[in-house]
């Protein structure tokens, strides 16, 4: 694998969840070469924000550093490329707007990674509390289905539509943190959410 991954990078789905991705990328990309269909194939690099499910692994760590003295995560080293939710949905409408996106795949990504371990020590000051952490192995992605790293070049559909995030990555975590604080009571912060 390739690092920063370009939208020409070899589709290696490693998890079932890559795979269906994968599936439906192609599929789009059938029916447009097959039938004029107007698409264009939009890959968000993992997005995060308000609302988010609680099986996502920012919404997790903000929740348990809200409300526990042990926060259990799994692996820490892998990173992600984290696009906040405004930042991913401007993306897809300048896509949308754009003539010249069909037919082609392009990536919203920042071009940052951060990984979890990262993301816990933001969190931990944010909240202004530390919580011991754990490793909890029912939290580790079985070997073979971790993608140790995913950073992504949007270096095309910024040059096409002019599209770059705007919202930095501590911002992004402040509105998600401000978004949970008041909502976390009575969320089951300590399990794993699948």
């Amino acid at each position: 694998m390739t690092v920063p991954i370009a939208e020409d990078h070899p589709l290696q789905a490693q998890p079932p969840f890559a795979a269906s991705k994968t599936a439906a990328d192609k599929l789009a990309e059938s029916y447009h070469r097959s039938f004029g269909l107007r698409v264009a194939t939009v890959r968000p690099f993992n997005t995060f924000g308000p609302r988010q499910s609680l099986r996502a692994v920012i919404p997790t760590i903000i929740a348990q550093c809200l409300t526990r003295d042990v926060v259990r995560l799994g692996n820490m080293t892998p990173t992600r490329d984290f696009n906040f939710v405004a930042d991913t949905v401007r993306g897809f409408l300048a896509v949308g707007d754009c003539a010249g996106a069909e037919g082609q795949v392009l990536n919203l990504a920042t071009g940052e990674e951060h990984s979890v371990g990262e993301v816990f020590e933001m969190v931990c000051q944010l909240v202004g509390r530390r919580p011991l952490l754990d490793t909890d192995d029912g939290r580790v992605r079985k070997q073979g289905s971790e993608v140790d790293r995913l950073l992504g070049d949007a270096t095309r559909v910024r040059e096409l539509t002019g599209w770059a995030p705007e919202s930095g990555f501590a911002e992004g975590l402040n509105r998600t943190l401000d978004w949970l604080r008041p909502r976390v009571t009575g969320v089951r912060a300590g399990e794993y959410h699948i």
